[in-house]
C-alpha cells in the first residue's frame, strides 16, 4: 500500500511539473519584441529590390540602426518603415530607427 502511495505521489508531482512548463507568461510588451504585422506589410517589404547596407552589430529586435541607415517607408502605412541590413530585410520604427522585426 505504501508503495501504490508512493507512486502516486511521484506521478502526480511528475505530471505537474510538466504542466507548468507549459506554461507562458506574456509581458507588455513582450521582451523578444514579436509584433504582429498587417500582411500587406510584409508583402511589400519582401518585394522591394532595396540594396543591403552593411552594419556591425546585431541584427536583432530592440536594436536602434544608427541614422546613416537608410530607413524606406510604406505607402500608406504609418508607423512602419523597413531597410535590408547585412543581407535581412528589417521592419523598423521611422522615427526612432529601432528594430521592431526581422523577416526571415
Amino acid at each position: 500500500m505504501r508503495k501504490t502511495m508512493l507512486a502516486a505521489a511521484a506521478i502526480l508531482t511528475i505530471s505537474s511539473a510538466a504542466f507548468a512548463q507549459s506554461t507562458v507568461i506574456v509581458t507588455d510588451p513582450a521582451p523578444t519584441g514579436s509584433v504582429v504585422l498587417p500582411g500587406e506589410v510584409r508583402t511589400y517589404v519582401m518585394e522591394q529590390n532595396t540594396p543591403s547596407v552593411v552594419y556591425d552589430g546585431d541584427i536583432v529586435v530592440g536594436t536602434t540602426l544608427p541614422d546613416t541607415v537608410e530607413v524606406h517607408t510604406l505607402p500608406d502605412m504609418d508607423g512602419y518603415g523597413y531597410t535590408v541590413v547585412n543581407e535581412r530585410r528589417v521592419i523598423v520604427e521611422p522615427k526612432t530607427h529601432r528594430i521592431i522585426q526581422v523577416l526571415e
